[in-house]
């Protein structure tokens, strides 16, 4: 062995030492060192969590310095894309962007291949908005009580749409149904792409989705919005009741979108995703756009996000249970 080749094995074992001593946590400040960081967006393109996900993607790539890409997973409510995550590398690399129906899974969907609570961990709550009922411009629906008293009427009641079975809009209607005497009938789409389609077209009487996904179409008078969810007027659709001021006082149904990591993602890239991410919510421009989408921007700890979560798995479990509702 000559001096040169000595030279290079006794430096490169030096290294390969100097690597293993490093703790932990010095290695996870080197995140991120590689790419792509992968966004799983939940549900399929067009949809509030596409979007979402693509409103973060440029400006998280271009403060972490590494290319950040949106990759739709959708399916079974938002659980497929969850399950992919949860599955993956805990290293910094794959995060899901996920949707109210999040809360919901745990307690509708039989045999989660995960864990909601023990597999996943929050990173942010990005936001949240009030979800609105609304109908094709055309309908024979001019307000909310043209709905109810259809609804009493009719044998077969009124028919919805949502983003899905088990989708917060279905457990809204649903409850709202149960609690008024209320006849609906659902019919589920696989994302909010979808169900716009077949809204503005009129194939489906009434719409439930969120703000974000609704008000591009009916800014653009192909839908008419009726009612919103929340207990307060949403500042994007003033003229818009709400259903507490419908006659159906304490309802409240947010809509909320987070970033979720493997749960035995280092806390130091958590801390660091965390940080990069309200950063990002802070971006005038950025922070103009999710306004314009009806989207009341969070942000905060990790930890305020696994509270509010946890806390709205509590709240629509027992809404799910309760109603006996199942998942299709």
């Amino acid at each position: 062995m000559n001096r040169h080749t000595l030279h290079t094995l006794l430096a490169t074992t030096a290294t390969a030492i100097a690597c293993l001593a490093m703790p932990l946590g010095a290695l996870a400040q080197a995140w991120p060192a590689k790419q792509p960081i992968k966004l799983i967006a939940v549900f399929p393109p067009g949809g509030s969590v596409d979007q979402v996900a693509r409103l973060l993607a440029q400006p998280l790539s271009l403060a972490l310095g590494q290319s950040v890409i949106v990759e739709n997973k959708g399916g079974a409510s938002g659980s497929i894309g969850a399950a992919a995550v949860a599955a993956a590398p805990a290293d910094g690399y794959t995060f899901a962007v996920v949707f109210d129906t999040h809360g919901v899974n745990p307690s509708l969907i039989p045999n989660l291949p995960f864990d909601s609570k023990k597999d996943l961990t929050p990173v942010l709550l990005v936001g949240t908005a009030p979800m609105v009922l609304a109908t094709h411009v055309g309908s024979e629906y001019k307000t909310f009580a043209d709905v109810v008293a259809a609804a009493k009427k009719n044998k077969n009641g009124v028919s919805f749409g949502t983003i899905g079975s088990g989708s917060l809009g279905h457990l809204a209607m649903a409850l709202l149904g149960k609690n008024a005497g209320l006849e609906f009938t659902h019919i589920p789409y696989k994302g909010g792409g979808p169900l716009m389609n077949d809204a503005i077209a009129g194939h489906v009487p009434l719409s439930i989705g969120s703000v974000f996904v609704t008000k591009p179409f009916i800014d653009s008078k192909r839908m008419r919005p009726l009612v919103v969810t929340t207990s307060k007027r949403s500042r994007d659709l003033p003229d818009v009741p709400t259903l507490a001021e419908s006659g159906f006082a304490g309802f409240e149904a947010p809509a909320w979108w987070a970033v979720l990591a493997p749960a035995k993602t280092p806390p130091e890239i958590l801390k660091r995703m965390n940080d990069e991410l309200n950063k990002v919510l802070k971006q005038p421009d950025i922070a103009k756009r999710f306004d314009t989408q009806g989207i009341d921007v969070v942000g905060g700890t990790p930890e305020a996000a696994r509270t509010f979560i946890e806390r709205q798995m509590d709240i629509w479990g027992k809404v799910v249970r309760d109603n006996n509702i199942k998942a299709d």
